[in-house]
């Protein structure tokens, strides 16, 4: 069976960010933080002291910069940045902090449910956190339900999987009249889970997408899709035009596309990855006008690429 997907987003249950679409979208809130600390030191300070001229992200992902990543102010507390999920490596997480003025970095709490034990030189730094940024979250409205019948008087369920390196306590699925679930945003892509029932790890017995396991035992799979338009203008004489892809070992007849007033458009759900592609009109084959990024394929074609991430 096919868990059911969906494509709408909702803000993180987590600090400090959120996904919307293809964007990671970082949120400063001042009345979130108390204290601040300079130059990385264990000395903490009241951010009452301290008036914000600029707030930078800074983290793992871009080398722990103070001044690159600069936010926008919305309003008196809060300041927000948007970048492309492309600018992120497939690392299950990240860790990262804000930063007033190039110099203060604002401490979160111990309470937050999204924190990590900074270090320095690999040894903990005693009561300083940083936030973690997770490519999967739990979010009602995200694109992948996890559901398991049954297992009513179990006292805790957990689902793990590639899509958080199969931590085994992170994602705690929610106890319902018929079982448990639980409803993630993650990336598009290819991944595998299990569950694990009072620590007890067993596949999806309600998928039969599965593969099997190092340890002779099967591992279920899910493949997160997202809706992408393909486009091509003009051509308005063409009395047929077709899609064809890697995504559909390239058929010349599955994918028609409808003609519109600006030209032809189709929209297919496609896994996360590299995808090559070409327009066929009226039977000549014909790569992605709108589309700069082509490669070479194993038969020396030359095709439009599309990266769905």
């Amino acid at each position: 069976m096919t868990v059911p997907l969906m494509v709408l987003s909702q803000d993180s249950p987590f600090k400090g960010y959120r996904l919307e679409g293809d964007e990671v979208v970082f949120t400063f809130d001042r009345r979130d933080y108390d204290k601040v600390t300079k130059d990385a030191s264990r000395l903490k300070m009241d951010f009452n002291d301290l008036d914000i001229e600029n707030v930078v992200v800074s983290g793992e992902f871009n080398d722990w910069s103070m001044k690159a990543w600069r936010m926008t102010k919305i309003n008196d507390t809060i300041y927000e940045l948007r970048k492309n999920i492309s600018a992120f490596s497939d690392a299950f997480s990240w860790e990262f902090k804000y930063v007033i003025n190039n110099a203060y970095w604002a401490e979160p709490s111990r309470h937050d449910p999204n924190i990590a034990k900074a270090t320095k030189y690999g040894l903990p730094l005693g009561g300083i956190y940083n936030l973690k940024m997770y490519m999967a979250y739990p979010d009602i409205n995200g694109n992948a339900d996890f559901k398991l019948k049954g297992h009513t008087s179990a006292e805790a369920v957990i689902v793990a999987g590639s899509f958080n390196k199969w931590h085994p306590s992170l994602f705690k699925m929610n106890k319902v009249a018929d079982g448990w679930e639980l409803t993630l945003n993650m990336k598009p892509g290819v991944y595998t889970y299990r569950f694990i029932v009072d620590g007890h790890w067993m596949e999806d017995p309600h998928n039969d997408n599965k593969v099997k396991n190092e340890f002779d035992e099967y591992n279920s799979v899910i493949d997160i899709k997202k809706a992408i338009t393909f486009f091509l203008p003009n051509h308005d004489n063409a009395s047929r035009v077709i899609l064809a892809g890697s995504f559909n070992n390239w058929s010349e007849d599955e994918l028609k596309m409808e003609k519109t007033e600006e030209g032809w458009r189709y929209t297919i759900r496609l896994s996360g990855g590299k995808h090559h592609y070409k327009f066929i009109v009226d039977g000549e084959w014909l790569v992605d006008p709108e589309n700069p990024v082509k490669e070479y394929d194993g038969d020396g074609h030359i095709n439009s690429v599309y990266m769905v991430r």
